[in-house]
């Protein structure tokens, strides 16, 4: 597991302030508060948040939070890094709700494994909420 200082810029790269020319927002303002909490107990507010957040666990190896933020039908048993893979950024290109419970955020992560190029996931990701939590459950590659 790697670690962040609370300081640092978020790896989900969330700006604050209007547009490209906002500030990117510190880990521990962003998605190290829901990462940094204990499992099950974090709660993004809305799905592009807890997309954020996935992405973010995903570059600092935070199995515990991606499982307990996974529905629990498509939750995987276990999550396996590669510490040599370098996370190049995310890039969330749309966010809607589609009902009160239900959420899809089309997202690009880039990654760059350690033997071989850079590689691009376009995502669109959907969430759920159940019992007031956003989970995600599932995605198709676009």
């Amino acid at each position: 597991m790697k670690q962040l200082g609370v300081q640092q810029p978020c790896p989900c790269g969330r700006l604050r302030g209007a547009g490209k020319a906002g500030k990117q927002e510190a880990y521990g303002d962003c998605c190290g508060r829901w990462l940094e909490a204990a499992p099950d107990t974090a709660q993004a507010p809305d799905a592009e948040s807890l997309m954020r957040s996935r992405y973010s666990a995903f570059v600092l190896e935070r199995a515990a939070y991606l499982q307990s933020s996974w529905v629990a039908s498509h939750r995987p048993e276990s999550i396996a890094f590669d510490p040599a893979t370098k996370w190049l950024g995310l890039d969330v290109r749309a966010h809607h709700k589609t009902s009160d419970s239900t959420a899809e955020v089309e997202f690009v992560a880039r990654q760059k494994p350690a033997n071989g190029p850079a590689v691009r996931l376009h995502e669109r990701s959907r969430f759920v909420r159940e019992a007031g939590r956003w989970l995600y459950v599932d995605g198709d590659p676009l």
